[in-house]
């Protein structure tokens, strides 16, 4: 209990620490998110696709409801938008009609990966490469509204580009070898090498357009969700050859961090946020009771529409069966964005990088 009440004061610190800048300027002037369902606000709610989270019970603790978002609550960066002081969540590309562009935009999408055909099995969404198209359209509404490309280049030079993305490259890919060849031709290292390549790409396309202050999220134990541990039959227990492959590609991108701040060491940095590391300590010191089941009926891992999810939310680590609730999306976020363990983040934590 006395850790428990230690994290909660801590989480209560940071919180109150962050809504001191809500009246004045955010650490940033602005957030781009760019991902899967781990970050989607509602990007999704329109596509023709199995992978959404626009209905009841996702939502059941926010504010207005269920918006999009593959959770009770908030998502881990929703959160981090809070602790770099943004008075408001940053709107989702699909609707930003009554939104400040110029505060930022979430462009992720379920099912999405780095790989344009991951996810195609549960319906449309938007690729990662689709999304930094869909950056670009933004670019050129900033420009106007800055008068000039140069002048909204600078502008963008100073905001945060938060990335988490990848799962599905395996969940909705390699790790189904009847709808998808990557497995057959691929090893896991070699498969991982591949997404790293096509990632450093990327990422090279938001450096040309103005992104320099990067958040790389390494995968979470993939494995150890309850979706995969009932797909794969391991009686409760993670199924360890999947949170083998994700390891494989988190040490990677680690590597893909270091290669590009030595590549791009005038003008950007780049973080690497240890997922794995996190999801580590989800246990009981931090209220988790239930580590391996989901907190809402499921049907192929999302949660089925208008069912009654538990009651005690705060002690489950997922709320659905992929999906991690917002309990355990506050630890994230705390720990990604003030590293109280040199393992969570590397070489330093977003707080560090939003005042380098």
């Amino acid at each position: 209990m006395a850790s428990e009440s230690k994290t909660w004061l801590v989480l209560s610190l940071l919180l109150l620490a962050a809504a001191s800048c809500v009246h004045g300027e955010s650490q940033v002037p602005c957030l781009f998110i760019f991902g899967d369902s781990l970050s989607d606000d509602g990007n999704n709610n329109n596509l023709s696709t199995s992978s959404k989270a626009n209905f009841k019970p996702y939502g059941i603790d926010f504010p207005i409801g269920p918006t999009g978002r593959y959770t009770n609550n908030r998502t881990a960066v929703d959160i981090i938008t809070l602790l770099l002081g943004f008075e408001k969540f940053i709107p989702p590309f699909a609707n930003t009609s009554d939104s400040d562009i110029l505060k930022g935009v979430n462009y992720a999408s379920g099912g999405s990966g780095i790989r344009n055909e991951t996810g195609m099995n549960l319906g449309e969404h938007i690729s990662l490469g689709l999304q930094i198209e869909n950056h670009k359209v933004i670019i050129s509404q900033i420009a106007a509204r800055f008068g000039g490309v140069n002048k909204a280049i600078e502008y963008l030079n100073k905001c945060l580009y938060y990335v988490n993305i990848g799962t599905n490259d395996y969940e909705n890919n390699y790790f189904l070898p009847n709808l998808y060849p990557t497995s057959h031709i691929y090893s896991p290292e070699q498969y991982a090498e591949v997404l790293t390549v096509q990632l450093d790409q990327y990422l090279k396309d938001m450096h040309e357009i103005g992104a320099r202050k990067f958040v790389l999220n390494g995968l979470s134990p993939i494995g150890c969700n309850p979706f995969e541990i009932s797909t794969h039959g391991t009686n409760g227990s993670c199924y360890e050859e999947g949170n083998a492959a994700v390891f494989i590609f988190n040490d990677k991108l680690k590597s893909l961090v270091n290669q590009s701040n030595i590549e791009f060491s005038a003008d950007s940095k780049f973080i690497f946020v240890n997922y794995t590391a996190i999801f580590a300590t989800f246990d009981k010191s931090h209220g988790f009771t239930v580590t391996n089941t989901p907190c809402c009926p499921t049907s192929d891992g999302f949660c089925i529409r208008d069912e009654t999810p538990c009651q005690n939310r705060n002690e489950y680590v997922y709320y659905d069966g992929i999906h991690s609730s917002d309990a355990a999306n506050r630890i994230t976020a705390i720990g990604s964005y003030n590293a109280s363990n040199p393992n969570y983040t590397y070489p330093m934590d977003i707080k560090q990088l939003v005042q380098s």
